[in-house]
């Protein structure tokens, strides 16, 4: 389906003041995909120049956080605006990004970080992905004229060994469901966590749909999204009776922008606040008696000195292998 003009008509609220500004991606070995993360940073830099903007990756690909303030440093640099541009709050945003952040301080003492927080559920996001299924309602693509009745939205997330943010994906998708009309959602994932694609995919046949809709809750393609492409495909040659439709990803959308905007600019009016009462860090640090916020507005929001453990590497790095049910549900719940 055709996409919206990238910043077409966009006109973002003034910033308080032009502090630079990292804007930290996850990081891909798809070249497409680190591409989109590459000129999202350039259009949303192109919509205000009155600051810098610097793209960074926190693994996968480069430049990396540290590299990238390296050369801010050279620049003359030393207080910034940190945007983590994640959906959810899971480990990356928690620990790992927090923990690049704390390396580069130690190296350069003179800076300052003012973190910000990551998309989470908001209008913007939901309102991006109902004109989407809104638009599938249009003859043009749906030509069989099937009724949202006899179609069922299938949600998939990235998944993450953080059940918060995993319960994150669950809510977004009943929050979609709730008076769209679909005969019901079902929720997955295509990695780490479960239930995976393919069982999204049979919860969904069980309720004999005409038409099955994907969501995948991506803001930008990459490996895991062709993957997703590749099952459906799947899925749509071995059942070919069912039609399954796939939206594309976020994207370079506008809603996009505004909410970027949004949140560098918490960063600016120390307004940042992070939903931890339910995270397995928070829990872990209560039971051991250690004093642990919920509310992460600090001047330069360290998040990770909050949380026992942050010294931990990246997930992958030797972590548990979480493809296995048992060894899931043993783990999860255990911080690193």
């Amino acid at each position: 389906m055709a996409l919206p003009s990238l910043t077409a008509n966009i006109q973002l609220p003034p910033l308080v003041f032009p502090r630079p500004l990292l804007m930290i991606g996850h990081g891909t070995r798809d070249d497409h995909g680190r591409n989109c993360f590459l000129e999202f940073v350039q259009k949303y830099q192109e919509l205000d120049a009155s600051r810098p903007v610097f793209p960074c990756f926190l693994e996968l690909t480069e430049p990396s956080i540290f590299q990238v303030i390296q050369d801010c440093v050279a620049q003359g640099y030393t207080d910034f605006s940190a945007l983590p541009i994640l959906l959810f709050a899971a480990r990356h945003n928690k620990f790992d990004v927090t923990n690049e952040l704390d390396r580069a301080r130690q190296q350069f003492p003179q800076i300052q970080f003012h973190y910000g927080r990551h998309y989470g559920i908001s209008p913007e996001i939901l309102a991006l992905w109902r004109d989407r299924l809104d638009a599938l309602d249009h003859p043009d693509h749906n030509p069989q004229g099937i009724s949202r009745e006899d179609t069922v939205l299938l949600v998939v997330g990235r998944g993450s060994s953080d059940p918060d943010a995993n319960g994150d994906v669950f809510k977004l998708a009943r929050m979609l469901w709730e008076g769209s009309r679909y005969r019901t959602v079902e929720t997955c994932f295509i990695g780490i966590t479960h239930p995976r694609l393919e069982e999204g995919f049979a919860r969904a046949r069980l309720y004999h749909p005409r038409r099955i809709i994907v969501l995948p809750h991506f803001m930008f393609t990459g490996a895991l999204v062709k993957k997703i492409q590749r099952i459906t495909a799947e899925q749509q040659s071995q059942y070919p009776d069912i039609e399954c439709v796939e939206l594309p990803e976020i994207g370079l959308h506008p809603q996009l922008f505004y909410l970027t905007r949004q949140r560098e600019l918490e960063t600016q009016r120390g307004e940042v606040k992070m939903n931890c009462e339910a995270c397995k860090f928070r829990l872990s640090a209560l039971s051991q008696g250690t004093p642990h916020s919920h509310d992460h507005s600090h001047h330069d929001h360290n998040h990770s000195h909050d949380h026992p453990h942050s010294s931990h590497g990246h997930h992958h790095h030797g972590g548990p292998n979480l493809d296995d049910l048992d060894a899931y549900h043993q783990r999860i719940w255990q911080v690193p």
